[in-house]
C-alpha cells in the first residue's frame, strides 16, 4: 500500500499544459514541478512562454520545455508533439488550460457582449480555441497516452460550466437595459462543452488506461475593479474570489495517482458559489 504522500508524487511524469504562458498556466506548471514532474508549457505567445519559463526556473529550479503553437492548428500541434517526444519520449498528463476569455466590455461597441449583437467571428474564435483546441490536443497527445497504456487528461472548465453567469454583476448605472454589458455567451458554451468532452474522453480511452476529469474553478482575483469584486464576493459563501495559487491542490490531486479511481468527473472548486 502506498503512503498518502507518494500518491501525489509525479516523479518523471511529463505534463503538457496548454495556455502555459498564462496566469493559471504558471500555477499548474509550478504544481507539476513541485511534485517531481516535468512540465511542458505550450502557448501561442513566445513572450508569455519565456516569462513563465523564467519564473518557473527562478522559483522552482525546473527548466521547462516550451512549445510555441496554435492549438487550433493541427499541423502546428503535430510539430509540437514531435518536439516533445524528441525531448522526453512520452507524455503522461495533458492539462487543457488554454482559452480565450471574452471580456464584458471589448471594442468600441457598448453592446458588443450582448447576445443580439455578439459577432459570429468572435463566437467562432472563442469556440475554436477553448473547445476545438482541447479536442485537438486530446487527439494528438491523448492518443499518445492511449498508445502508452496510461495517462491523465484534465480539462479546465469553470463554475460557469455548472451555473449560468449572474449578469447583475456587470450592470452599469445609467445605461439602457438593451445596452447593459453581459458575460459573453461563448464563455459558458465553451466551459459547458469542456465538461461534455471530459465525459466523452473518460469513456473513450478507459480501456487504454487514460483517465479524464475536469476542474471547474471559480473566479481568480487578478486586480479586477473593487465594485465587481465586492458584488461577486456576495455570491460566494466564502466571501471572496480565489487567489491564483489556490487550485494547486486540486491539480495535484487530478494529475496524480491520488485520483486513480476518479474518471469522467467534474471537480468544482468555487468557494461554494454554485451551491447558492
Amino acid at each position: 500500500m502506498s503512503s498518502v504522500e507518494s500518491l501525489f508524487r509525479l516523479d518523471g511524469r511529463v505534463a503538457l499544459i496548454t495556455g502555459g504562458g498564462g496566469l493559471l498556466g504558471y500555477q499548474h506548471a509550478a504544481t507539476i514541478a513541485g511534485l517531481g514532474g516535468l512540465p511542458v508549457l505550450l502557448d501561442i505567445s513566445a513572450e508569455a512562454l519565456a516569462a513563465n519559463a523564467a519564473k518557473l526556473l527562478a522559483q522552482t529550479g525546473c527548466e521547462a520545455l516550451t512549445l510555441k503553437a496554435d492549438i487550433t492548428d493541427l499541423a502546428a500541434l503535430t510539430i509540437a508533439f514531435d518536439q516533445l517526444m524528441a525531448r522526453h519520449g512520452r507524455v503522461d498528463v495533458l492539462i487543457n488550460n488554454a482559452a480565450r476569455n471574452p471580456k464584458v466590455e471589448s471594442g468600441a461597441d457598448k453592446d458588443f457582449s450582448r447576445l443580439e449583437h455578439f459577432p459570429w467571428e468572435q463566437w467562432r474564435l472563442d469556440l475554436d480555441v477553448g473547445l476545438g483546441g482541447a479536442f485537438n490536443c486530446a487527439k494528438v497527445f491523448g492518443a499518445q497516452m492511449a498508445r502508452q497504456g496510461r495517462g491523465v487528461i484534465v480539462n479546465i472548465a469553470s463554475d460557469l460550466g455548472v451555473i449560468a453567469p449572474d449578469q447583475r454583476l456587470y450592470r452599469v448605472e445609467g445605461r439602457e437595459a438593451e445596452q447593459q454589458p453581459v458575460k459573453p455567451v461563448t464563455y459558458s458554451v465553451v466551459k459547458h462543452g469542456l465538461i461534455g468532452l471530459t465525459k466523452y474522453l473518460a469513456t473513450y480511452w478507459c480501456e487504454q488506461g487514460v483517465r479524464c476529469n475536469a476542474l471547474s474553478p471559480g473566479g481568480v482575483y487578478a486586480g479586477q475593479n473593487d465594485v465587481f469584486v465586492s458584488k461577486l464576493a456576495q455570491l460566494i459563501p466564502l466571501g471572496r474570489m480565489a487567489e491564483a495559487d489556490e487550485y494547486r491542490g486540486a491539480i495535484a490531486f487530478l494529475c496524480s495517482d491520488a485520483s486513480s479511481y476518479m474518471n469522467g468527473a467534474n471537480l468544482v472548486v468555487d468557494g461554494g458559489r454554485s451551491t447558492w
